[in-house]
């Protein structure tokens, strides 16, 4: 079974922190569940911080680029304001063996 479904395309959603780290902690274990769940529901299929630590990126994948929005709505650091979120949608032509065959 391929790691990309049909008929779905991969987003890379880019966070940049928008006020000092020392803002951000706080939130990171409400933002771990965020991003627990959806791994569960299979909408992330990687995450990670940036290095250097000014925000982090998540792959995602989805049907839409709405649905992908929506779902980084109801992250607590696009809740709280503290982080800005650009997402660039693509879909793969090529893949490692495993990944959409």
């Amino acid at each position: 079974m391929p790691l990309i479904a049909e008929g779905r395309n991969l987003f890379i959603v880019d966070i940049e922190y928008v006020v000092p780290l020392e803002q951000v902690e706080p939130l990171i274990p409400d933002h771990v569940a965020f991003l627990d769940r959806n791994y569960a529901q299979g909408h992330f299929l990687a995450s990670g911080a940036k290095v250097p630590r000014t925000g982090g990126v998540i792959v995602a994948m989805s049907e839409s680029r709405d649905e992908v929005e929506e779902i980084i709505r109801a992250d607590p650091f696009h809740a709280r304001g503290i982080a800005r979120y650009t997402v660039t949608e693509f879909r793969p032509t090529r893949t490692a063996p495993g990944l959409g065959d």
